[in-house]
């Protein structure tokens, strides 16, 4: 089985367990500079990676904002089809990568009547969102009342 089939398969797998993903393919960027974007988010709440792209000055910044609110989206839209909840508090990004796309190939003139060749590159951008488990916390129990009357009243404090 291919690495395409495998990923495919992965990503069909999560979608039926209940996570949203978003894909936007042939972005005009190039890899390495996206990669440096989606590092900075991978594994944060998606309120919190909004907020970084939000004010991140790089362009890359902005193909990943859309793509993240994409996934946002999916996961609203999954939950509203089966009739369920989700929070998009508790939503983070459990899976982010960038992939090479297709080079755009371009020439430009050179000297002496040649072309140099210039690679102008793409990326695909994929993102995969999942709910965090939230803990429910236990009411405190008081200290049962045995336990409160054998103990010393002064036994940490000296009498003056």
């Amino acid at each position: 089985m291919s690495e395409r089939s495998r990923l495919r398969a992965a990503r069909h797998a999560a979608e039926r367990k209940g996570v949203s993903s978003a894909i936007q393919r042939t972005t005009r960027q190039s890899p390495y500079k996206m990669r440096l974007v989606i590092d900075q988010i991978r594994g944060k709440d998606v309120n919190e990676a909004l907020g970084l792209l939000k004010f991140s000055k790089k362009h890359a910044a902005k193909q990943i904002e859309k793509v993240l609110n994409s996934a946002v989206a999916n996961a609203e839209f999954k939950s509203r089809e089966s009739n369920e909840s989700v929070d998009v508090d508790t939503l983070y990004i459990s899976h982010a990568i960038v992939n090479e796309g297709p080079a755009l190939r371009r020439f430009m003139p050179a000297a002496q009547g040649r072309a140099t060749p210039i690679r102008k590159r793409t990326s695909h951008v994929e993102i995969i969102l999942d709910a965090r488990e939230v803990k429910k916390l236990r009411p405190a129990r008081p200290a049962p009342a045995a336990a409160r009357s054998t103990a010393p009243a002064s036994s940490s404090r000296s009498k003056r």
